[in-house]
């Protein structure tokens, strides 16, 4: 058994996907999640259900896994689990997710993604733990002009709460690297999407609304550009950035992307030829918050972490929708 790895927000899409990544390699993992209802909690239990699977199928005893409930924001609760499973590595994963709702309530933003940061890189230095995965976002880049977006371009203009939440994360972090000699890769993921994807994002809401023959909710003229990213190609990165984070103590950034844009319209039409189902479209005015396009310039992370995206965004969505009809659609 390798290391034993603790991942915060495990409960969740990226989480869940990750914590199977680590026990079929061998790592002994702990999970914290408050099991929240930004979306289903169902959801969640559903995916820890597939943690155990996991398990049962790459045959690991049950001490391979220990699930935390509870909330990052409670210090004494963070020290607990670290006391409990004693990790040599964190993957920080958990945080309140989402542009529009930072808006509508930017204080649980704050507490949550900036405080409860700061509980868990406390815990790390009390319990000696070097190294750390940060799970940043490419929100920080706002409406950045030049692209593709690299991780040397300025990011001091966030234009929602959530995308200071994370530019503030990636600053801490960095202090607590130089006072503590923490390790720690900020991974900054571009709108990961894939079997599992959380309910509120725009691919699973489009596809559960087109099959029920239901009008979707378009937000402008559909020229917002994403550069989407398949899952387990996130996935693969954050193992990469796990084992660069060994020996040496360092800190540094990096883009996790497919170098490559989606528009908002050839998103539903890609939608469309895979269900073979035409939609019907509500526009809506642009939303506060929302960045013209996201672009990811990986060549960095190429270089250094070997990260090397391999899913294209029409494959992904055939892989995504598979998941929905056999699966997603019973458990919302």
């Amino acid at each position: 058994m390798k290391n034993t790895v603790l991942v915060t927000g495990g409960a969740g899409f990226i989480g869940s996907h990750t914590c199977k990544a680590l026990l079929k390699n061998g790592y002994r993992v702990g999970v914290i999640d408050n099991f929240n209802d930004y979306y289903s909690p169902k959801i969640k239990r559903d995916n820890i259900k597939q943690i155990n699977g996991t398990i049962q199928n790459v045959g690991l005893n049950k001490d391979s896994f220990k699930l935390f409930e509870g909330d990052i924001r409670d210090a004494a609760f963070v020290i607990n689990v670290f006391d409990k499973l004693r990790p040599q590595a964190v993957i920080h994963l958990a945080a309140c997710a989402g542009v529009r709702p930072s808006i509508e309530n930017p204080e649980l933003y704050i507490t949550t993604n900036i405080d409860g940061t700061v509980n868990i890189l406390q815990a790390m230095v009390k319990y000696d733990v070097k190294r750390h995965v940060f799970a940043s976002s490419s929100s920080v880049y706002g409406n950045n002009k030049k692209v593709p977006f690299s991780e040397s371009d300025p990011v001091d203009n966030p234009i929602s709460p959530y995308a200071a939440t994370k530019k503030s994360g990636e600053l801490i972090c960095h202090t607590y690297h130089y006072l503590y000699n923490i390790s720690t890769a900020c991974l900054r993921f571009f709108t990961v999407y894939g079997p599992g994807q959380r309910p509120d994002l725009a691919i699973n809401k489009f596809t559960k609304l087109i099959l029920k023959g239901k009008e979707i909710p378009v937000f402008g003229d559909g020229t917002t550009r994403r550069d989407y990213t398949f899952i387990d190609d996130i996935v693969d990165g954050i193992m990469k950035a796990l084992v660069w984070t060994d020996g040496e103590i360092k800190y540094d950034i990096f883009n996790l992307g497919e170098n490559n844009t989606v528009t908002l319209n050839q998103m539903i039409k890609s939608i469309e030829r895979s269900l073979n189902m035409k939609a019907k479209i509500n526009r809506l005015p642009e939303q506060p918050g929302d960045v013209k396009q996201t672009w990811a310039d990986i060549e960095k992370s190429k270089r250094i972490l070997g990260y090397n995206p391999s899913t294209a965004f029409d494959e992904g969505i055939d892989k995504f929708i598979k998941w929905y009809k056999d699966y997603g659609c019973n458990i919302e």
